[in-house]
């Protein structure tokens, strides 16, 4: 099947079917949640039905070609290829970083990360007794970038033995450089803190980028890295649950092995299996197409936005595709502009002050969407902030 073959322009009506992005009323329009509306590539279809048709669902295991099919992706689209033996399967990227929280960690302990920055991994810490530490993202103007003074002051306090790296970074879109990860990774070796890093949107990078894998670091800082990575955000499958945790460092895997087992988020589920063989194996074209059209998408946003809205700026970077804007000329107050947002036009974006940081002078809008939601959404987000007061 050719890229041409893919339909963007059609969106499933997800309406009343469980849906949390469209568990909604009559008329909002939910560009709020990390969840695309375009349907699910075909070849992944395609290997779910083949399964179910077999009628039998016993317990499964990942076999060779699992492993080997997350390895093949990995050397074609990312340019490293991880050992098989690296490699843990887990039911997710956010059980798999509570698991290791727990496992890595102590209760009390500090857990770093880059604020503003994605709100789950603060229930991950908080609600297992660690403590959020923060080295803030610095903006520019319009980029942000690191502290790497800040950074490294933190990761040497005594009490800071775990570092939670979103790579790339949602919710600022920030593509981290080969350097900026290599450097990532040996300031954590030297301060004995292990790096895990949050790779979920790695596929999702816009005009030719690419991303830098934590497990593809150089020398003896690779032994203490882990990476999560799903096919979940890349193809819309969150709820196949399924991901890979990949474990360079014998010792370190151990322990992460260890724990996802404890854990129970280890086992995976009827489809989880040759779903993700199949979205590894054969979802290049899908995957490029799909960019074409996010990019497409972001095009259009970032004119509409700087010929309508010029009070609202655009930060965002070459990752995921969720859009980031400074509505600091606006509100200070990102949550009761979202508030408003939906009360008067019905979209619903999400509040930045969810990610702390400096989260509370932005908004983040969905644009995994046709064309035709995207322009829906800008017009709605021009109404909803013009009247805003």
């Amino acid at each position: 099947m050719t890229a041409t073959n893919y339909d963007f322009v059609n969106a499933p009506d997800r309406r009343h079917t469980d849906s949390v992005k469209w568990d909604v009323k009559d008329g909002e329009l939910p560009m709020w949640i990390a969840d695309m509306d375009f349907k699910t590539a075909p070849e992944i279809i395609k290997a779910m039905q083949k399964k179910i048709a077999l009628g039998a669902f016993g317990y499964e295991w990942p076999q060779t070609d699992y492993f080997n099919a997350v390895a093949d992706w990995y050397e074609k689209e990312h340019g490293f290829r991880p050992e098989n033996e690296w490699m843990i399967f887990t039911t997710g990227v956010v059980p798999a970083i509570s698991s290791i929280v727990r496992r890595v960690s102590h209760i009390g302990d500090n857990v770093l990360v880059q604020e503003p920055v994605y709100n789950i991994f603060f229930n991950s810490i908080e609600n297992n007794g660690r403590h959020v530490l923060s080295s803030d993202l610095i903006l520019d103007g319009q980029t942000y970038q690191i502290n790497w003074q800040d950074l490294e002051e933190k990761l040497a306090l005594p009490l800071t033995t775990l570092m939670i790296f979103c790579n790339p970074h949602n919710p600022v879109g920030k593509v981290w450089t080969k350097a900026e990860v290599q450097k990532m990774a040996e300031l954590c070796a030297k301060h004995h803190v292990v790096l895990l890093s949050d790779e979920i949107h790695g596929d999702i990078v816009r005009n030719d980028q690419g991303y830098t894998s934590a497990f593809s670091v150089n020398g003896a800082a690779q032994e203490n890295v882990i990476s999560l990575v799903s096919p979940s955000k890349t193809f819309n499958v969150a709820a196949l649950h399924a991901a890979t945790a990949i474990v360079p460092g014998e010792n370190l895997r151990n322990m992460v092995n260890r724990g996802l087992n404890s854990d129970e988020v280890a086992e995976p589920n009827l489809l989880a299996i040759p779903a993700t063989i199949a979205a590894y194996e054969h979802g290049h074209e899908w995957l490029h197409a799909l960019i074409e059209q996010l990019e497409e998408n972001f095009a259009y946003a970032e004119r509409f936005i700087k010929d309508n809205l010029p009070q609202v700026k655009v930060i965002t970077g070459d990752a995921t595709y969720l859009m980031w804007l400074d509505v600091e000329q606006v509100t200070d107050d990102s949550q009761k502009l979202a508030d408003f947002i939906r009360k008067e036009t019905g979209l619903i974006i999400s509040a930045g002050s969810v990610y702390r940081g400096n989260g509370h002078d932005f908004l983040r809008i969905n644009l995994a969407c046709p064309m035709t939601m995207v322009k829906d959404g800008m017009e709605r987000l021009k109404k909803g902030i013009e009247y805003f007061k």
